[in-house]
């Protein structure tokens, strides 16, 4: 059956489909913005495996790129052995993991080069981890909580109560610490209140309490395939629920009134009049995906399948690592339309030209970056693995190294708090 295309592209295969596409004019040099060089591409391989041989010496224990990384360790688990102290029940324990992961990815978008977080130990931590760290803190808060008894879930209520003074003062923002896309990532969560209560399949109101994003637990406990040995869902199931989401994402583009989401026009590409020309990525939805997957596995012991549909994240740490190896060089017209001032670096919105391509062409690189590092190191990893082991890191490591002063991309992306 032929999808129409406005459900085509919300499917985790028009991922890497599209992007395959986007690759092969670039192989032809047919690209607007970027011309490839893949004589660099060993360097990169090399850079991302001895990452993740320096940071998993046992490659058994590479864990999945996930935002549990990105939570302290020792919170995180002194969180988990509360819950089970208080004697709250597995299936519960598992709504409040959950809750606390859709909220921490959702308000996971660039902050900026400038913005902190000063955590309980007094350190100051910026990008991602900050961010984990913030709603981390705003969680046990009860900041999305309407529940006076429950401080530490989050349900459609206390979403809605949700306002930018409140998000300015659990993010510490101030004219010295300024945070970009503060107001996205505001509207984002007030509107994934109103995204849950129309989706009452996937995030089922439980004893006639206010909906929760933890309540995906519930649909995915009922889509369990039972047999004698294991408890599977399909990746397709735990993706349906996510994708019904979308319409808390800003409105992009639209097909016959469905909103896409994380997907966006490509200069590079014909519309044939099926729309043949829209990239998806889906990135903060694959993220969340990535996520969900270990909170649910190990809160429920439940194994998700078909996992190898997941692409690659299109961020500007796996982004950046293409670029700075030399992989990816933007064509001199699009550096001079995109340098503002002489001597900065080249700047561009979430929606340009620029911008689809480098990502399109990132999701295909993490595929070929997997496929050089399992023949280095010789065994097959999840791509979730390389992610986390290698290529994030490895990224950071090379921006640092050639921009030391704030160790960001090489491209700069304006973000509203909602792509990246």
């Amino acid at each position: 059956m032929t999808l129409l295309p406005q459900d085509y592209l919300r499917t985790l295969k028009s991922i890497r489909e599209r992007c395959s596409q986007v690759y092969e004019k670039g192989q032809r040099g047919e690209l607007t913005c970027f011309e490839l060089h893949e004589n660099a591409l060993p360097a990169i391989v090399d850079h991302v495996t001895e990452t993740t041989q320096r940071r998993y010496p046992d490659l058994d224990k590479i864990p999945p790129h996930s935002r549990l990384r990105h939570f302290d360790a020792e919170q995180f688990k002194a969180l988990r052995d509360g819950w089970q102290e208080q004697g709250v029940d597995a299936v519960e324990q598992a709504r409040r993991l959950i809750d606390l992961v859709i909220v921490s990815v959702l308000v996971d978008a660039g902050a900026g080069q400038a913005w902190k977080y000063k955590a309980a130990g007094g350190e100051l931590v910026g990008r991602s981890e900050g961010l984990a760290l913030a709603s981390f803190d705003m969680f046990l808060e009860g900041y999305f909580s309407s529940s006076k008894q429950v401080l530490d879930r989050v349900d459609v209520k206390g979403l809605d109560a949700i306002t930018l003074q409140r998000m300015t003062d659990g993010f510490q923002v101030t004219d010295e610490n300024p945070m970009v896309g503060l107001e996205g990532r505001s509207n984002l969560l007030k509107r994934l209140a109103k995204a849950l209560e129309d989706q009452p399949t996937y995030f089922p109101s439980i004893n006639d309490e206010p909906q929760r994003p933890g309540n995906l637990v519930d649909f995915v406990l009922s889509s369990v395939e039972h047999d004698s040995h294991n408890k599977n869902v399909r990746i397709e199931k735990l993706w349906e629920a996510v994708m019904s989401l979308g319409e808390m994402w800003p409105a992009r583009v639209q097909i016959n009134g469905i909103q896409l989401g994380d997907v966006w026009p490509c200069v590079s590409l014909t519309d044939c009049g099926s729309h043949e020309n829209l990239v998806p990525f889906h990135k903060l939805s694959q993220w969340l995906t990535y996520s969900l997957i270990e909170a649910i596995e190990l809160s429920l012991g439940i194994v998700i399948e078909g996992m190898e549909q997941m692409t690659g994240l299109p961020e500007y740490r796996n982004g950046g690592l293409l670029i700075d190896y030399g992989l990816l060089k933007l064509k001199p017209a699009e550096v001079e339309r995109g340098t503002v001032t002489p001597g900065s670096l080249p700047t561009f919105e979430g929606s340009d030209p620029v911008i689809v391509e480098w990502r399109a062409l990132t999701v295909v690189y993490l595929d070929k970056i997997k496929q050089g590092v399992e023949e280095k190191l010789g065994c097959k990893l999840q791509l979730a693995q390389v992610l986390e082991g290698g290529t994030w890191t490895a990224g950071r490591e090379i921006a640092a190294k050639l921009r030391p002063k704030d160790g960001g991309p090489p491209i700069v992306i304006k973000s509203d708090g909602t792509i990246f």
